[in-house]
């Protein structure tokens, strides 16, 4: 059974800069995945070998995106999300990861997501 697990990472850039990265095609692509193409609300996301392919479930903008896992439909575990926080007060945003792993796969899931984000801040020049 996969375990549900939340990653949370300082970013220093706005919600209007972060948000197309985490919710379009080319985005995606840019830090994500090699190639993202969309068809409709099917994202299919590309990686050397492998391809995925992942229904967009939720959007509320500059907020929320919500991919569901088109392989693992009858899952509970089947989606991975991205929230973007922006501090009231200070202003501070961060992005809030939402992922699933096997137990004994979740610090490599973590490891990846740390990889994946220090090259998305690259991107974002932060």
């Amino acid at each position: 059974m996969r375990v549900k697990f939340e990653l949370e990472y300082p970013i220093k850039s706005s919600p209007k800069v972060v948000f197309p990265r985490l919710s379009t095609p080319e985005g995606l692509a840019e830090w994500f995945a090699d190639d993202v193409t969309v068809d409709g609300d099917l994202f299919s996301f590309f990686w050397q070998k492998s391809a995925t392919k992942a229904k967009l479930s939720a959007l509320k903008e500059n907020k929320l995106v919500r991919f569901e896992w088109a392989d693992k439909e009858d899952e509970e575990s089947n989606y991975f999300e991205f929230r973007l926080n922006a501090d009231e007060l200070t202003g501070d945003v961060s992005i809030i990861i939402t992922d699933f792993a096997e137990p004994d796969e979740k610090e490599d899931a973590i490891y990846l997501w740390d990889t994946q984000i220090t090259e998305l801040k690259r991107i974002l020049g932060v």
